[in-house]
């Protein structure tokens, strides 16, 4: 039975540190998702023009850069766990038009000081690790204006089963339909979609180096002793194997929402 474990949120900003420099050239399907997250804002609103903007879960600024090659941003507000993003949010940000830029360091479900009066809010394959989605919807809201976006990409109960599969470990995934729910206790729901993508992989191994370098492995500091390895490898290429080595499965979800006029 699938163990779903509470999220250490120290692991996870460790894990995500230590990958900041290799995340955007290994991280192909986040890439896709900010891309597509950029264009549903851009369908939401065509002008493209936004006075505020939050970005909860910046990272290396992948969809940072998309927003801003699309987007007029006059003051950009950027949270993430990771202090240390905060510097390839520097460089994304060279030669944009953005007038001024937050970084809001920490965890966006603990008390942060966040701006109010927000145009958008955007999160790229981020919301999976929050503890509280309801919450986290409730405080977005709070501090949208009336008629402001909230478009997040996450992911879905089909991501990574593979890994879960095997190791009997994994995130506890909302589906679409849950994320709806919630959301519509504060939103209006616009547009949603999903998607999964077969990843091919050479190899087992190369499927763990991959996950290794977006640092999505922060569930467990436990360490991997040889016979675990072994186990995990051969059972890898056993259930999951196709003509050019093995796969892995990633679920996206997408939404876009308004905040409810008064």
């Amino acid at each position: 039975m699938l163990q779903q474990l509470k999220i250490d949120k120290e692991l996870v900003r460790e894990r995500f540190c230590k990958t900041l420099g290799s995340y955007g050239r290994n991280a192909a399907v986040q890439k896709t998702m900010a891309v597509e997250l950029a264009e549903m804002v851009c369908l939401e609103e065509p002008a493209g023009k936004f006075d505020r903007v939050l970005e909860v879960g910046s990272g290396s600024g992948l969809l940072m850069a998309e927003l801003l090659t699309r987007c007029w941003v006059t003051s950009y507000y950027a949270n993430d766990l990771v202090e240390e993003s905060r510097q390839c949010l520097h460089k994304v940000l060279a030669g944009s038009q953005v007038e001024e830029f937050h970084f809001i360091a920490g965890d966006i479900e603990s008390t942060l000081k966040l701006p109010s009066g927000l145009d958008l809010v955007v999160s790229n394959a981020t919301l999976q690790w929050l503890d509280n989605l309801d919450e986290f919807f409730r405080t977005m809201s709070a501090h949208l204006r009336p008629g402001g976006i909230l478009a997040f990409s996450t992911f879905g109960p089909s991501n990574m089963q593979e890994i879960s599969s095997i190791e009997d470990v994994g995130l506890s995934y909302n589906t679409l339909g849950e994320l709806e729910i919630l959301a519509r206790r504060h939103f209006d729901l616009t547009f949603s979609r999903e998607e999964e993508q077969r990843i091919e992989f050479s190899s087992p191994e190369a499927v763990l180096r991959h996950i290794r370098l977006t640092g999505v492995n922060g569930l467990q500091r436990r360490s991997w002793t040889k016979s675990r390895y072994q186990h995990f490898v051969s059972e890898y290429r056993r259930l999951f194997s196709c003509e050019n080595g093995v796969y892995l499965t990633y679920h996206p979800l997408y939404c876009c929402l308004k905040k409810k006029l008064l």
